[in-house]
């Protein structure tokens, strides 16, 4: 695979951002007793999908590309876990969790086809 030239142009980075984006406004309804609980750790975990996929594209190695890519694959579990965690205590809607393990889960597959496709 021809390495990519910028991080920008990658879809699932793209699709990262909107997460991100969409993770923000979502918390800002969240109780504000949970500024420094689950609404920091969910920002915090969105950002570092969308982070590590960057940082690891501006590396100098595939391997260390490949690194990057699946702790940003580790971060999406942990989103997937803190989004059923705030359903449960009903600071979003069961639709609104299903809209996110589904942009989630288009990322994964997103992600893993990157790795995959990705030759030392």
């Amino acid at each position: 695979m021809e390495k990519t030239k910028n991080y920008k142009d990658l879809i699932v980075w793209q699709k990262a951002i909107d997460l991100a984006e969409l993770t923000y406004k979502l918390t800002t309804g969240f109780p504000k007793e949970e500024i420094y609980g689950i609404t920091s750790q969910m920002r915090r975990c969105s950002i570092s999908i969308a982070s590590n996929i960057a940082e690891g594209q501006a590396r100098s190695s595939i391997p260390q590309f490949k690194h990057f890519l699946t702790i940003s694959k580790g971060s999406i579990a942990e989103l997937q876990t803190q989004l059923i965690i705030a359903e449960r205590l009903k600071y979003l809607s069961t639709e609104q969790n299903s809209v996110f393990q589904a942009l989630l889960s288009d990322i994964a597959r997103l992600l893993n086809g990157l790795i995959n496709s990705l030759k030392e």
